[in-house]
C-alpha cells in the first residue's frame, strides 16, 4: 500500500505542478483570444514547456499505476492533488482559501480514503 501511495503522491505533485505552470503561462501570455496568433505565441512561452513536461511525467506515472495497481484504488488517490492545488493557491497565487473550501478538500480526501479501504 505504501508503494501505491508514493506513486500517487508523486503523480499528484506533477499533475498539480502542471496546472500551476499552466496558470502562470496564461498570466504571462496577455489577453486570451481564439486566434492563431495567440496560440502561435504560446509556443515560445516557457511556462507552457514546463507545463507540458510536468503533465508528461504525471501521465507516465499514471500509465504505470494503471498497469500495476487496481483502478478502484489508484483513481481515488488522485484526490491528493486537491490538497496540493489548495496549497499552491495560497503559496503561489496568494489566494484566500476559506474554511468551507478546506472542509470540502477534507471531505473529498475522507471519501477517497474510504474508497481505498
Amino acid at each position: 500500500m505504501l508503494r501505491i501511495l508514493l506513486f500517487s503522491l508523486f503523480q499528484s505533485l506533477f499533475l498539480c505542478g502542471g496546472q500551476v505552470l499552466l496558470k502562470l503561462g496564461m498570466e504571462a501570455s496577455g489577453p486570451f483570444s481564439w486566434t492563431w496568433a495567440f496560440f502561435k505565441a504560446q509556443l515560445t512561452n516557457w511556462w507552457f514547456l514546463g507545463c507540458g513536461i510536468s503533465f508528461g511525467v504525471a501521465t507516465v506515472l499514471w500509465m504505470y499505476m494503471l498497469k500495476h495497481f487496481p483502478f478502484s484504488i489508484v483513481y481515488p488517490l488522485t484526490s491528493i492533488s486537491y490538497i496540493f492545488g489548495t496549497i499552491a493557491a495560497i503559496m503561489i497565487f496568494h489566494e484566500h482559501v476559506s474554511v468551507s473550501q478546506w472542509v470540502g478538500v477534507l471531505l473529498i480526501m475522507a471519501g477517497s480514503a474510504l474508497m481505498v479501504r
